[in-house]
């Protein structure tokens, strides 16, 4: 079974909603409840649809007051209903009363599960095009622990009807994924959006957005999350995902909402010296902006899908090489699929109005003032960079040494003629601003020269590195690195 999300090839080989739902319901083994919040019943209704659920439906729930749902699952600190914290609850209640209420003892075979949603559907105003939790916790063995997925996902669809309707036949696909699936977390990832709008996804428009989804229990032991995160990007489910420093994906709403974001993007293959030196200096001018909070910063380092492309098929040892460092040195990373940097500034601008900083060297500075990148805008440069600098951006430019030796900043960059003049708006106006306190050493450090120093097994490259780095990629073998027992 496949989906395509893009083209005009045919789905191939699936099996319809109720043929699903039936061969759950017809398995004498499958067992489990529905609490749903917020946008009705909409995955229990499948099963209650096309008979045979008695078998299935232990219980199903709708605490849609929320004095009702406050009193079932318990109040949330920020009054929110919407949220992660709420899915677990949820699901740790349910689970917890079909074990109490049904005896193993007269039902040995079952295998538990409790599905769970929390939703907000579109507003009246058509404002708030909504967005919702959703979780399944299982057991594909008797005696097994619970396997979990929990995923976030935003409405696209302008009628709530629509987007109640994507709401049941995506859980649907999450029960069918967790019990038929699970053996291939990547292919259940396509399998959510079975039968989900063929003709719209086709066409490019996506109706749910996937921008959060973790694994994890027994079935998902092998499973790491930071690749499901770049599955998520790489199959268009959303443009971006982060994870922090544990490895775990995070919702980026919930990550960036309301706060003063620094973003240094970058290759980081591997991280070094230069990069770090670049957060260090950048932050420290971040947090004497006025208006900026320390503790309402955010912190980004961003990698592109264009970067992780940049040698053609992503290679998933050199993401993780690349990740498993950043997390090491407890940064947030982001994936992205924004090539442009108008880009990145406009999906930052959908969760805050506070302060933004990009930090970039001078080279790839000069990059963005290349027409050439916004040939599909029909105002051209002119409509990025008003979309760039738009609201609260600076950029804080960290400079380079040219091949004649001299400091290249704002002050004596190169660019094209025709650029001069509107380069200078932007510098005059205070949205550049050179990083003058650098460590002039790091500045004849290049990554993709230790990266070849590396796989040549060549000395010198560590003391490039932060501390505690060099070690992990001659420990992990990262790189290419390989030890001489090896060779």
């Amino acid at each position: 079974m496949s989906i395509e999300l893009s083209g005009d090839r045919p789905f191939e080989n699936r099996p319809s909603m109720e043929a699903k739902v039936l061969r759950i319901n017809l398995n004498e083994h499958i067992y489990g409840t529905f609490a749903e919040i917020g946008a009705g019943q909409e995955v229990a209704r499948h099963f209650f649809r096309v008979g045979g659920a008695s078998g299935t439906i232990a219980k199903t729930i709708s605490a849609y007051d929320k004095s009702f749902s406050d009193n079932i699952y318990g109040e949330e600190s920020d009054g929110r209903y919407v949220t992660e914290t709420r899915l677990k609850k949820m699901l740790d209640r349910e689970m917890n009363l079909l074990e109490d209420r049904i005896s193993r003892k007269e039902h040995p075979n079952k295998l538990f599960f409790t599905l769970a949603n929390t939703v907000a559907t579109i507003d009246y105003a058509k404002k708030f095009k909504g967005h919702g939790w959703m979780g399944i916790r299982f057991q594909t063995a008797v005696d097994q622990e619970y396997s979990e997925i929990s995923l976030h996902f935003r409405f696209h669809h302008q009628e709530a009807r629509l987007q109640q309707e994507v709401l049941g036949l995506m859980g649907v696909n999450l029960v069918y994924g967790a019990f038929y699936k699970n053996d291939d977390p990547k292919k259940l990832l396509k399998y959510l959006y079975d039968h989900i709008d063929n003709d719209g996804i086709n066409a490019g428009f996506l109706p749910v957005e996937i921008d959060t989804i973790n694994f994890s229990g027994p079935v998902f032991e092998n499973v790491d999350n930071r690749l499901i995160s770049l599955e998520l990007v790489k199959l268009g489910m959303t443009d971006a995902v982060m994870f922090n420093p544990e490895g775990n994906n995070i919702l980026p709403a919930r990550v960036l909402y309301k706060k003063n974001i620094l973003a240094l993007r970058g290759s980081f293959r591997p991280v070094t010296n230069v990069n770090i030196d670049m957060f260090n200096k950048s932050y420290e001018v971040f947090l004497k902006e006025p208006n900026v909070d320390e503790e309402k910063t955010e912190v980004i380092f961003e990698i592109t899908l264009s970067n992780l492309m940049s040698e053609g098929e992503i290679d998933e040892k050199d993401f993780m090489d690349r990740a498993m460092l950043l997390c090491s040195l407890g940064h947030t990373v982001m994936i992205s699929n924004f090539k442009e940097y108008y880009k990145l500034v406009d999906y930052f601008s959908n969760y805050t109005t506070s302060q933004l900083a990009l930090s970039m060297g001078v080279n790839s500075f000069v990059e963005i003032f290349n027409e050439e990148y916004y040939t599909d805008l029909s105002g051209g440069i002119l409509e990025a960079f008003g979309k760039l600098f738009y609201n609260n951006l600076k950029v804080y430019l960290y400079p380079n040494r040219n091949e004649k030796g001299e400091i290249i900043n704002s002050n004596n960059l190169k660019l094209h003629p025709r650029m001069k003049e509107f380069y200078k708006f932007f510098k005059y106006n205070g949205k550049i601003v050179d990083i003058f306190d650098f460590e002039e050493k790091n500045l004849s450090i290049f990554s993709r020269e230790i990266l070849k120093n590396i796989k040549n097994h060549e000395s010198g490259w560590e003391e490039k590195l932060p501390e505690g780095i060099a070690d992990m990629i001659l420990k992990n073998k990262m790189f290419g690195y390989l030890p001489e027992s090896d060779r």
